[in-house]
């Protein structure tokens, strides 16, 4: 059976990468000799979407399981809809996380265990995330007053103009 594992590593002794749609690879293990396959994750800069092209990616190769650390409810659904098990909340090497799902220990779920958009950085969706640290002020393109203390958003359009 091929076992799909999002990694930080080209091997079995990688550690499982937390984010599913914007990994760094997916190392596909076939359970019963242990061989496997390494794909570089292309999707891991897109700006939305990973998480959907990730799961459809992972089913191309004949995947019947992921395992990784947190999956969106876009990549959970992709998932399932394509008859891909999804394991969610794993650590460790690749290599533990598969013989954990050999020996059975290891549970499937139909469900996200993070908000859409987690994997994209410094993002307000990661607040609400299970496990994520509280968010440090931001750096947006908003229309307050900024550094200079100005009255923001200005136009221009002084003296009656």
């Amino acid at each position: 059976m091929k076992v799909a594992v999002s990694s930080s590593g080209r091997d079995l002794d990688a550690q499982i990468d937390p984010r599913f749609g914007r990994c760094a690879y997916f190392v596909i293990v076939e359970t019963d000799d242990m061989s496997f396959e390494v794909f570089d994750n292309e999707n891991i800069a897109l700006g939305g979407g990973a998480g959907i092209q990730s799961g459809q990616f992972v089913a191309s190769k004949g995947a019947k399981t992921i395992i990784t650390g947190s999956a969106g409810p876009n990549a959970v659904r992709t998932l399932s809809a394509a008859g891909v098990e999804v394991i969610v909340g794993q650590e460790g090497t690749v290599r533990k996380a598969i013989e954990d799902f050999k020996k059975r220990k290891l549970k499937s779920t139909t469900e996200a265990n993070v908000v859409d958009h987690y994997g994209m950085g410094n993002n307000p969706a990661q607040e609400t995330s299970v496990g994520a640290p509280p968010r440090q002020g931001g750096l947006g393109t908003g229309g307050g007053m900024g550094r200079c203390g100005g009255m923001g958003r200005g136009r221009g359009m002084g003296m009656g103009r």
